[in-house]
This record gives C-alpha cells, sequence and structure tokens, in this order.
C-alpha cells in the first residue's frame, strides 16, 4: 500500500470492466480524469455472469477490509442475458435470479460503510450481425439478442430505483448515437473507443447529479498535494502551474 490515501474507487463486473482500460476504455478515461484524486482499481472477470458475482462478494469487498471503497461501479448483465442452451450450460441466468443477485450485490456493497456509493451500469446493446461476423467460431453456439439486453437493461434500472441505487442507462445511451452499431464495438459487444467515451460521459454525469457529500465528481475532489508544488517557472521567469495546463486537456468531460 502507498500513500497518501485517496478515494476508492472500484469498478467490477464482468468483460465490459475487465477490458476497460484497453483501446482508450472508460476505466482507462475514469483514471486520467481522477489521477492524483481517486484510486481506480478493477475488478473485472470476463465471461462471467451475476451467479458467480455473488459468490465472491466477500473476497472481493470484505467487510472487515481496513479501506472500503467510496464508490463502486457494477456491470452484470449482458451474459445473464444470454438465451439458455438446450444443455443447460453457459452463462445464461432467468430474469428473476438476476435480478435478486443484483439486489444482494447492492445490499452487500451498501453494508460496507456509510461512505460507499454504488452505481449499476444496465446492459448495453449489441450489433447482433458483428457479432455473427466476429465471434460465431468462439462463442459456442450461445445467442445473445439487443432485445434480450434491453428487457434485462430495463429490470437492472427498476431495481435501482426499488433500492435507491444510482444506474446508467447503458443501453439508451449507446443508442442515442446515429452510427452506433458501425462505431461503438469492436466484436459486436466491446466497446471501441468511441463507445467508451459514452459509458464515460454517463458515468460522470451520474456522480456530478448525485447528492452525495462529500462529492465524488472529479472536478470538486481535493488534488493530491497543494497546488505550490505544482508550480515551475516559465521561459520569462512567470510562474506556471503544471497541473492545470494538464488539466485543460480534459475540458470536454466538464
Amino acid at each position: 500500500m502507498v500513500g497518501p490515501e485517496r478515494p476508492l474507487f472500484v469498478l467490477f463486473g464482468s468483460s465490459i470492466v475487465q477490458f476497460g482500460f484497453s483501446s482508450q476504455g472508460w476505466a482507462a478515461i475514469l483514471s486520467d480524469l481522477y489521477s492524483r484524486k481517486a484510486d481506480i482499481v478493477l475488478r473485472g472477470y470476463a465471461g462471467w455472469n451475476s451467479r458467480l458475482a455473488v459468490q465472491v462478494l466477500d473476497q472481493v469487498f470484505p467487510k472487515d477490509a481496513s479501506r472500503q471503497p467510496s464508490l463502486v461501479i457494477v456491470y452484470f448483465g449482458g451474459n445473464d442475458s444470454i438465451h439458455p442452451l438446450p444443455s443447460g450450460l453457459g452463462p445464461h441466468v432467468p430474469l428473476p435470479e438476476y435480478v435478486d443477485n443484483m439486489r444482494k450485490i447492492a445490499m452487500h456493497l451498501k453494508s460496507l460503510s456509510k461512505e460507499t456509493h454504488v452505481i449499476f451500469l444496465s446492459a448495453p446493446p449489441i450489433n447482433e450481425k458483428q457479432i455473427k461476423e466476429s465471434l460465431s467460431g468462439k462463442l459456442g453456439g450461445t445467442v445473445r439478442t439487443n432485445e434480450s439486453c434491453r428487457i434485462y437493461s430495463e429490470a437492472c434500472l427498476e431495481l435501482c430505483q426499488e433500492i435507491n441505487v444510482k444506474g446508467v442507462d447503458v443501453w439508451s445511451a449507446i443508442q442515442q448515437r446515429d452510427d452506433w452499431l458501425e462505431s461503438c464495438f469492436k466484436d459486436g459487444i466491446h466497446f471501441t473507443s468511441e463507445g467508451s467515451k459514452i459509458v464515460a460521459k454517463e458515468v460522470l454525469k451520474t456522480i456530478k447529479e448525485a447528492d452525495w457529500k462529500p462529492s465524488l465528481y472529479w472536478k470538486e475532489l481535493p488534488i493530491e498535494f497543494p497546488d505550490h508544488y505544482n508550480v515551475i517557472l516559465g521561459p520569462g521567469g512567470e510562474p506556471v502551474n503544471i497541473y492545470n495546463l494538464e488539466f485543460n486537456r480534459c475540458a470536454e468531460w466538464e
């Protein structure tokens, strides 16, 4: 462990989380914005569903940990929504069980501390044609449809309202872009940098609008070490704050 201690954000989910730092992903965007403000920790497990997530809650988020997260962003649902196989195997989780699992996840996380906040990401849409072209030989006959993603997305968001957890409607947000089918996916499921930008903006909007005290929005959190540690002298001897110059590039996320 290194210090000083910062707010801890944990990203917990399946491949949408595990790959969140690749290809200018949404996790990388958050980590960049929160540099010197919060620690972004990834706990992503490709191929997992909510059933598996519930089984490891105590290991990933032990209640007796000396440091508890300030924010946990959770994504499960896409794999749960895959159609069941005749064999009964595969990642499919029936909708009622999915909702119950997500409820268990939320209750466990909210019990960690009074300062732990939770955001659920709903299942995103998919490009069914692109999946068939790029992943047909790798998914073992599993079937994932945009309609099933919608159903699980809506169930997640309804649960969020019921249990007072912030929810991000990723399914709708991605489809607000006219060319989402062509621009947002690498393989029909996982995000390109353009898809990740949409997710990051929705997450940041949710954090900004939350009535959490103190706010966890990136512009509201203090930087680590005072400003006078960031000042260098310019060519004319004038003081230049490097930190402020660096964050001018982040204006699009305000």
